[in-house]
């Protein structure tokens, strides 16, 4: 260059090195002016901010320029398209993706959000107090997280006829009744649905206690009566020879109960404790001497005897002598219907007597030694042949009266 220039004439040299000056001068200049021309930009990126100066025309150039992938999912404080101007704040937050699974509905989620409390709240997802989650609210969300929402549901326990709301978010009948501190005899209680069956919201678990007890219970057996015939005692009578005994039986039942009511008794045991012992009546079966027939009632006849109730036993009549006994309306074994076998109202016609009808008529007025007159109203099972019982209005009376033979007249 020396050598060329020293060929170059001097007004020549001066005009070259004048041109390069100013052409240093413009360039010098136009940089100047293009740095004095840019906007100046702050960008806050993820919370750190940077500031630019940019001759960019719109944000997005503005983002490209420095270096930063923009997506449809980030967060932008400004529009793509906005034009740049100088002492512009541009915020920018990159989204992160996180999956939702809510009882096994998976759904993708973008968000900006730093906590998965904000996330819920934007996305509008509620969390009851019962539900199961895979983090907690306070937990940092991050690319790529997946959260899952278990919703509880209420499930109704009836436990042996009590009712309970529980909740629960799922799993099986075993799970909630150990969830819920709920032992079973697996030997005797019921359960329905089984165990190993899902929980649905509407179908209860119902639950049937059942127990089972031993009862021990006595009863009585009632003893037989022996009737044996004795030559001794005249036909028609009879004596208690032994008075007997009932006997006792110990029964042991197996009770089966459900949630506290009986529904099976098994007898698993019997056990003799007394033996009864039977009743011995003698019978009689000496033939009595013949009686005399009587065709009136002497007057002396009527003074002995002290207990006659009427004095209308004068005049003719068959008389004999019979057995009696007695009886109220209310004695053990009577019907208790206070009526007799012909329709009479004992309690309003007191004086009846049982007979048979092939030797006294129904319907007869008759008089009966103690007793008085009566009327031949009533018969009964044991009233056969030569014998009658006696109606009494109170039982201490036919106590009284007992049994004997007495004279007895048909008056008509």
């Amino acid at each position: 260059m020396k050598k060329f220039s020293k060929l170059l004439p001097n007004s020549t040299r001066n005009w070259i090195l004048s041109g390069v000056g100013l052409l240093a001068l413009v360039v010098f200049s136009g940089f100047i002016i293009m740095e004095t021309t840019k906007a100046e930009v702050v960008i806050t990126d993820n919370g750190t901010d940077q500031t630019l100066k940019t001759h960019a025309d719109t944000v997005q150039e503005l983002l490209a320029e420095a270096g930063i992938a923009y997506s449809e999912h980030d967060e932008l404080s400004h529009n793509i398209d906005t034009p740049i101007e100088d002492g512009m704040t541009i915020t920018y937050d990159t989204a992160s993706q996180l999956t939702v699974v809510i009882d096994d509905e998976k759904e993708d989620y973008y968000t900006t959000a730093d906590t998965i409390s904000e996330f819920l709240e934007k996305a509008g997802i509620s969390v009851g107090k019962h539900d199961d989650t895979s983090h907690d609210g306070q937990a940092d969300v991050s690319d790529g997280m997946t959260y899952t929402l278990d919703k509880a549901f209420k499930v109704t326990i009836n436990d042996g006829g009590e009712k309970n709301d529980v909740w629960t978010t799922g799993g099986t009948v075993g799970e909630l009744l150990e969830d819920n501190e709920i032992s079973l005899d697996d030997d005797a209680d019921k359960l329905e649905p089984a165990k190993d069956k899902k929980v649905k919201e509407d179908r209860p678990v119902t639950i049937t206690r059942v127990d089972k007890e031993t009862d021990k219970v006595e009863e009585t057996i009632d003893f037989e009566v022996e009737e044996r015939k004795d030559d001794s005692l005249e036909k028609g009578k009879e004596k208690v020879i032994s008075e007997g005994q009932k006997g006792i039986v110990v029964k042991t039942y197996e009770i089966t109960t459900e949630n506290g009511e009986e529904v099976d008794r098994e007898l698993t045991d019997e056990t003799t404790k007394q033996e009864s012992e039977n009743r011995i009546v003698a019978l009689g079966t000496k033939e009595k001497e013949p009686e005399k027939n009587l065709t009136t009632l002497s007057a002396d006849s009527n003074s002995d005897d002290d207990d006659n109730k009427d004095s209308n036993n004068d005049g003719d009549g068959n008389v004999m002598h019979m057995n009696a006994s007695a009886y109220t309306v209310d004695c053990l074994g009577c019907n208790g219907s206070g009526h007799t076998a012909t329709g009479i109202n004992l309690k309003e016609n007191p004086n009846v007597v049982s007979v048979d009808p092939n030797v006294i008529p129904l319907g007869s007025r008759i008089w009966v030694e103690g007793y008085g007159n009566a009327i031949a109203g009533d018969t009964g099972g044991h009233i056969k042949g030569n014998r009658i019982d006696l109606h009494f209005e109170s039982k201490s009376k036919a106590n009284s009266f007992g049994r004997k033979t007495v004279k007895v007249k048909v008056l008509d």
